[in-house]
């Protein structure tokens, strides 16, 4: 084999953990290829759409009969649109057989859905890391929320969180930069919220991967929200606007797009993994590469999948299925669901620029006294603002009259979604389907997940709780939203190759190695044990540096 496909490590997958891992590597001194399946994505240049205003696109952003034709999957919700669709997999490329509905939304191209993201960027807390072991549900996790803070700081430090410090155990203060402003009604809303709650509850504004001041390459947030279509400042955390260069800069990447890594490479006889193979993904040929650590961060399905594809000789449901976890406790976070009305009495104000950021209110059920009918909890997102040009003004259908309405502002509104935990449930899951193939032949997965009992229980209070708290806080006419909390939408996947404490009901061990081969490293969602009710991606920053800097601590002792 030639010497080129020889490194000492290979980083599968190229998304916010992917990214993370070739940073964390390559700056320990390691020889790393990173290995995208989908095509690259040059910062700043390769956002063809980013200063686009919405008349220069022929449907002014919408969606065609022809595209929800093309993408079945994507159409579900808000992702289908053609301000970024080639951002998004193609559905007849990709497909995944759905036993029961599951929305899975994708991006395979380098920097992943780190280049679409929501940015929304909190810390777990104590609570959320020994919930499992305090209500028997899952396993518990192997690590707790003091073992992981320090990585936490190291991940904010580097990819920029903006917020503000609120003394709360639910949701622990991290390394901020100045946070962003409310506008003046939810200023008013979070006050009227504390007065009503006597402090129980709190709306503060939400901690986002969008810097306030300025990082080296990168320019603080220029208020634009066009987050999704890449931003050519930097203003946010991507692959190519932080880990990327970071990595380049070391001189030790080897950056290999079109890479659609098939399997691990396993070695019997000194039991650990020698590499990965490959499928070109525009010639369809095959490669190897050879490496001494292998990190699996292709996104939670994708790594699950290439672990069943590997070394099926040996064990036949693939690499990690030992323990019968492999594939199981699939979750995400349930959502669709929340409420919104109308704020009077601040007409003659208005607010900065457009904030890509919203608020925030932390999970309080179930904690600090409160009991419910079900376990574990949830929290809000959403804003208040003011309706723009796109409203529907009813008295005004036509005409010079409708136009000078729409050049004023409309009316201030209010609204907020729950974001729930979903249990790791062992028949939530996905398997191989070996009757169905993608473009390149492959066995696609099958997905079977669905919301339970006690996710159905706690949608109830995300609802009712919603509009109890706007009305208290004077919003009117407040109205409740009730969607069908589909499983996927979240886009928060997480699980199917868990940690834990014993090989015996985990995957992977408590410094993210797989029981089975200890040279190979999974850091991407698909080590969640459990899902919180936060979004996940700093936990998947600091699981990464966490995992990187003890692997190559490992390869230096000769224990890798």
């Amino acid at each position: 084999m030639p010497e080129t496909n020889v490194f000492d490590a290979i980083v599968v997958g190229s998304g916010i953990s992917g990214g993370w891992a070739a940073k964390e590597l390559t700056e320990k001194g390691l020889k790393v290829i990173m290995l995208e399946r989908g095509r690259d994505i040059k910062h700043g240049t390769g956002y063809t759409n980013t200063n686009k205003d919405p008349w220069e696109f022929p449907h002014r952003g919408g969606r065609t009969q022809q595209m929800i034709k093309d993408y079945p999957v994507l159409k579900r919700d808000y992702p289908l649109s053609e301000l970024n669709l080639d951002f998004w997999v193609k559905d007849s490329e990709c497909p995944y057989t759905e036993i029961k509905r599951f929305d899975w939304f994708r991006g395979y191209h380098v920097g992943g859905r780190s280049l679409m993201w929501g940015r929304q960027s909190y810390r777990w807390c104590e609570d959320d890391f020994e919930a499992n072991a305090k209500d028997g549900f899952g396993v518990d996790w192997p690590i707790r929320y003091k073992e992981l803070a320090p990585w936490y700081e190291h991940a904010e430090k580097f990819a920029g969180i903006s917020g503000s410090k609120e003394g709360l155990s639910v949701l622990p203060d991290g390394y901020f930069m100045p946070p962003m402003d409310m506008n003046c009604v939810e200023k008013d809303v979070s006050a009227r919220i504390k007065e009503h709650y006597k402090g129980s509850r709190h709306m503060i504004i939400g901690r986002t991967a969008n810097i306030t001041q300025p990082l080296p390459g990168r320019t603080n947030c220029q208020f634009r929200n066009k987050c999704s279509l890449g931003c050519p400042f930097g203003a946010y955390f991507s692959t190519q606007s932080s880990s990327l260069p970071a990595a380049v800069k070391t001189g030790n990447l080897t950056l290999r797009p079109f890479s659609i890594v098939t399997k691990v490479l396993y070695d019997k006889n000194t039991k650990k993994a020698t590499g990965v193979e490959v499928l070109d993904a525009e010639t369809n040929k095959t490669y190897e590469y050879k490496a001494k650590i292998v990190f699996l961060n292709a996104s939670t399905l994708n790594s699950t999948w290439i672990l069943m594809n590997s070394a099926t000789d040996i064990w036949p449901e693939g690499m990690g299925s030992t323990s019968n976890a492999l594939g199981r406790n699939l979750m995400d976070h349930h959502l669709g669901i929340g409420a919104g009305g109308i704020v009077e009495g601040y007409e003659d104000q208005y607010y900065f620029g457009r904030r890509a950021n919203g608020i925030y209110i932390p999970r309080y059920r179930n904690i600090n006294g409160d009991k419910r009918d079900y376990v574990r909890g949830f929290g809000y997102q959403g804003a208040g603002g003011r309706q723009g040009w796109t409203r529907n003004v009813a008295e005004l259908s036509i005409g010079a009259e409708l136009k000078d309405a729409l050049t004023e502002p409309g009316t201030w509104t209010m609204g907020m979604g729950g974001f729930g935990e979903i249990l790791p449930y062992a028949e939530n899951r996905v398997t191989l389907d070996k009757t169905k193939k993608d473009k390149w032949g492959l066995n696609v997965l099958a997905i079977d997940c669905e919301l339970k009992e006690n996710e159905i229980k706690m949608r109830k209070d995300i609802l009712n709780d919603a509009v109890e708290m706007l009305e208290a806080a004077g919003v009117k006419n407040v109205k409740a939203r009730e969607g069908d909390g589909t499983p996927g939408r979240g886009i928060h996947e997480m699980g199917t190759a868990r940690m834990g404490k014993d090989p015996k009901t985990s995957v992977l061990n408590k410094w993210n190695q797989v029981w089975d081969a200890p040279n190979v490293f999974v850091t991407d969602g698909a080590c969640m044990t459990s899902a919180s009710c936060v979004n996940p991606s700093l936990t998947y920053m600091a699981l990464t540096a966490r995992a990187a800097d003890y692997a190559v601590s490992e390869l230096k002792k000769g224990n890798l």
